[in-house]
């Protein structure tokens, strides 16, 4: 097999996984659901680093359109919870899993790829990788991504089948980022967040997370699926998102050298 042959299959299937999950989302038989209104291809070769906490530039998303990311899962009786919202309003989202809690947490790692939301990375074990030395740090991402893959298909590769990685703490170096670019990984910052790594009520939370999302007016939002408040607020807080006539975006990898692409 040719290795332009093999680009053009595997243009082939992302183009294909991209216009299943658009189905989906179509096909959602609840009329009252926030449902997911697009889908967004994202090629790390031309969009390499998103989200204005961290960089500079973000995803091109129109007003009033959201992204859904979750970190640090999978865990399993909070994960469950937020996977059952999610299929509720028919929203997919992206997880950024650890790589130890996939380990240990297989089954749940493929339940989240079967009901259509993106996998991406987040290290193994969650540590601060700015301060680990270079070979150190490169080598804490590789065995999370080798972990989620061995979860989602049983084979433990470094080479990620979702090239998305999201930084613990959103601590990098100019390094690292360098080196996930040269590997074709696009580095996820966020654009807004709950803060629910601090502990508060749902309500809080939600007050919290709307009013950020009142200035803001759209972006990537970052929460945490293995925390029980958030878990316990997200209902209410798709409800807003459907209320406020926001709309839900998805994130798949796009098709090698298409930059970002746009799936109705």
């Amino acid at each position: 097999m040719t290795l332009e042959v093999i680009k053009l299959l595997r243009t082939a299937l992302v183009a294909s996984v991209a216009w299943t999950a658009a189905a989906q989302a179509a096909d959602c038989p609840r009329a009252r659901a926030l449902g997911t209104s697009r889908i967004l291809g994202v090629d790390p070769a031309a969009t390499p680093r998103v989200g204005l906490k961290s960089f500079p530039q973000t995803l091109p998303l129109g007003d009033h359109e959201v992204v859904l990311t979750f970190d640090d899962g999978p865990w399993p009786a909070t994960t469950s919870r937020v996977l059952a919202v999610l299929a509720q309003e028919c929203v997919r989202a992206t997880f950024f899993l650890i790589g130890r809690n996939a380990s240990a947490h297989p089954a749940l790692v493929r339940r989240i790829a079967a009901e259509g939301h993106t996998i991406g990375h987040h290290s193994f074990a969650h540590p601060n990788l700015k301060y680990l030395k270079p070979a150190v740090a490169e080598a804490e991402i590789d065995k999370g991504i080798a972990a989620d893959e061995m979860a989602l298909h049983g084979a433990a590769t470094t080479t990620p089948g979702t090239p998305f990685f999201r930084f613990p703490y959103f601590e990098g170096t100019p390094h690292l980022l360098d080196r996930l670019q040269s590997r074709g990984i696009a580095v996820f910052g966020a654009d807004l967040w709950a803060s629910d790594w601090q502990p508060m009520t749902p309500q809080a939370q939600l007050k919290l997370l709307t009013d950020r999302l009142k200035i803001a007016g759209k972006g990537i939002i970052l929460l945490h699926d293995p925390k029980a408040q958030t878990a316990a607020m997200l209902p209410a807080f798709l409800r807003y998102l459907r209320d406020n006539h926001y709309r839900v975006v998805h994130l798949v990898p796009a098709p090698r050298g298409v930059g970002v692409a746009r799936v109705p």
